[in-house]
């Protein structure tokens, strides 16, 4: 029996208007894509379980013969000192930027006093300044103040190179909150640090795993701070990453498990937060 267009059964599984060959060219191009993606990874991984005789240009597609942790233990060595630094150096400064953002990003969202519309212009050109062209004065600034030496140089540096986007990220997403919940607050008494800690930062959860990957990312992944501003006793994991090469003879597998190991970290935040981090960027991108 016929059916009409209204009774046509539609399969829940597929997109309106879509057929199922349309459906099968997406996913093909999905898969080849996926897989060209993940090459350098399967590259990368199957190199650093090949000894040292095996880890060769010629070899970089083959599985290894023998596999082999050497490699893994070398770059474990050569990093684990770097890896710490780099802990000591990321946590804090992620931390502290992502509060002052939070508190600069609640103020230019909700208070609006005499000039709010310039100081945060000028907090956005601070996004713009690029490292190389304050890294002679900064070293300058450190050392006449006497605050070179160990890892607050870092800190200190990544903390205030990251206020800028995280009070961009905080007043963009403050911005979309109802300003209804801020004047029932008001109505009730609460001031502006009550508003702040009983009504903003209960609702902040997803904005701050947003800046605190952003942060984490960003310090953890810097070389030429790291360079300028600290000696071998307190070197991140990417100064130790670069000097893991041979003289004469590249160790392939030792330098592709350090860098899978250099990058762990960062992988590990993404995934403990990455469910918060599309929507903090969404929820910020609504208003602003």
């Amino acid at each position: 029996m016929n059916r009409s267009a209204s009774e046509r059964v539609v399969d829940p599984g597929r997109a309106p208007g879509t057929t199922p060959l349309g459906q099968a060219g997406k996913f093909t191009v999905l898969f080849v894509l996926a897989v060209l993606f993940l090459l350098p990874m399967y590259v990368l991984l199957v190199t650093a379980f090949k000894p040292f005789d095996e880890a060769t240009a010629a070899r970089a597609w083959l599985l290894p013969v023998n596999w082999s942790t050497e490699g893994w233990s070398a770059a474990w060595s050569a990093l684990a000192p770097g890896l710490w630094n780099s802990v000591r150096m990321v946590v804090p400064s992620a931390v502290l930027s992502a509060v002052l953002g939070s508190m600069n990003g609640y103020v230019l969202a909700r208070w609006r006093f005499p000039g709010a519309d310039t100081v945060f212009t000028l907090f956005l050109f601070g996004m713009f300044i690029p490292y190389q062209a304050v890294m002679i004065p900064l070293q300058q600034t450190m050392v006449e103040s006497g605050l070179m030496g160990g890892m607050f140089p870092l800190i200190l540096a990544h903390t205030v190179y990251g206020i800028p986007i995280c009070t961009l990220i905080f007043r963009n997403y403050y911005a979309s909150i109802p300003h209804t919940l801020i004047e029932a607050a008001r109505v009730d008494g609460a001031g502006l640090l009550r508003t702040y800690r009983s009504v903003i930062l209960p609702v902040s959860a997803p904005v701050f795993a947003v800046t605190l990957i952003w942060q984490f990312t960003s310090a953890w992944n810097d070389f030429l701070f790291a360079v300028f501003l600290t000696g071998p006793d307190t070197w991140p994991v990417t100064v130790q990453l670069n000097n893991v090469a041979g003289s004469m003879v590249v160790p392939y597998n030792q330098q592709m498990a350090a860098a899978v190991l250099a990058s762990l970290p960062t992988l590990v935040i993404y995934l403990l937060l990455g469910r918060y981090f599309m929507r903090g960027l969404m929820a910020g991108a609504l208003k602003g």
